[in-house]
């Protein structure tokens, strides 16, 4: 059974974040990675389905995730830190392809999780980028948003 708790969606980010990191450095396939934190992780109470759908998307997905969000960059692909590259292309897959979830929610989530997993200042970086590929991704959202405050 899937869980849909914010606290078990939040673990799935943050393994999420982890996998994405270390498949960076590994030649992992999708499903042997995803098979390894699932087995290295039993105990924990994660979305495990949201975990293996936004990292499937991630990875299916990478050249177009990183056009959607690299317009919005002060420095190249190459420049930002692997972590934060991560958390980029995983909250844009969400703002592209998880209407469900509200923007904001989404930008706050990969927020925090920067704050705890990336350099010092990266959750400003994270923040000011993801605010931007909303403005594009969740444009009727946002505009709607706006309107009422």
């Amino acid at each position: 059974m899937e869980n849909l708790s914010p606290k078990a969606r939040r673990k799935a980010r943050m393994f999420a974040i982890q996998a994405l990191y270390q498949q960076q450095f590994n030649d992992l396939s999708i499903a042997d990675l995803q098979q390894q934190f699932l087995v290295e992780n039993p105990e924990i109470k994660a979305d495990w389905a949201f975990f293996q759908k936004i990292t499937r998307e991630v990875l299916t997905h990478l050249t177009e995730l990183d056009e959607l969000f690299m317009p919005h960059l002060t420095r190249t692909t190459e420049e930002v830190n692997p972590v934060e590259k991560g958390i980029l292309r995983l909250g844009t897959t969400e703002l592209k392809h998880h209407p469900e979830t509200p923007y904001k929610v989404v930008i706050n989530e990969y927020v925090e999780l920067a704050k705890s997993f990336g350099a010092e200042a990266g959750h400003k970086f994270v923040n000011s980028v993801l605010d931007k590929v909303a403005a594009h991704a969740r444009s009727i959202e946002k505009t709607h948003n706006q309107k009422e405050n």
